[in-house]
């Protein structure tokens, strides 16, 4: 019984670590259903750490499988006709598969994230192609694919947003706009609404 409470704690550990390395990623997306971007860049300070954590996930999962499967030894079994009784849910092999799949998608979210941004209908504008301007921002604080799919959201906003590419990983975005409509103060103005700064 000891192994049995051991691997649930276990479990209890490995959703600790999942949830601790994808925080960064999630706070984004909670900031937008709760329409509040200040915690969205309180848990940023994590994605150094993010490889770390993962690692620590895969480890206290593995140890807890390990536990649960491993062959008994003899004395172990002479000690189990003692106690008959079936281990509870929370120390069962069904339990720890549910633990192990949500630790999954916890450390995955960063690549599904957009799932949960609205796909939002872009109102087609015939543009004088004088009017079209392109211009490149660069970004501080994106840190993962989630960070493109908030400032693509935010920026589409914007009513004269032809289109907005943002990439994590060169913490940039390039806009095009009609100049017409709006200009690129007032990109700057919907990007630094979301957690994530334009740099001057």
């Amino acid at each position: 019984m000891k192994e049995k409470s051991n691997s649930a704690r276990y479990a209890g550990a490995s959703v600790f670590t999942a949830i601790a390395a994808s925080l960064c990623c999630i706070t984004p997306v909670l900031a937008l259903i709760a329409g509040s971007s200040v915690i969205a860049s309180s848990f940023r300070w994590l994605e150094p750490f993010r490889p770390y954590f993962i690692g620590l996930t895969i480890l206290v999962l593995a140890y807890a499988w390990f536990q649960e499967l491993k062959p008994k030894k003899a004395d172990e079994i002479d000690c189990d006709c003692e106690t008959d009784e079936k281990p509870s849910f929370w120390q069962s092999r069904k339990f720890l598969f549910i633990i192990t799949v949500f630790a999954a998608l916890m450390t995955a979210f960063p690549y599904y994230s957009s799932i949960f941004y609205p796909q939002k209908e872009k109102e087609i504008i015939i543009v004088k192609a004088e009017n079209i301007v392109e211009r490149t921002f660069d970004i501080e604080g994106m840190t993962c694919p989630a960070c493109n799919f908030h400032i693509q959201d935010a920026v589409n906003g914007n009513r004269g947003v032809i289109d907005v590419k943002a990439d994590y990983k060169t913490a940039k975005a390039v806009v095009r706009y009609d100049k017409s409509k709006t200009n690129s103060d007032s990109i700057v103005k919907y990007i630094n609404e979301t957690p994530y700064k334009v740099k001057q």
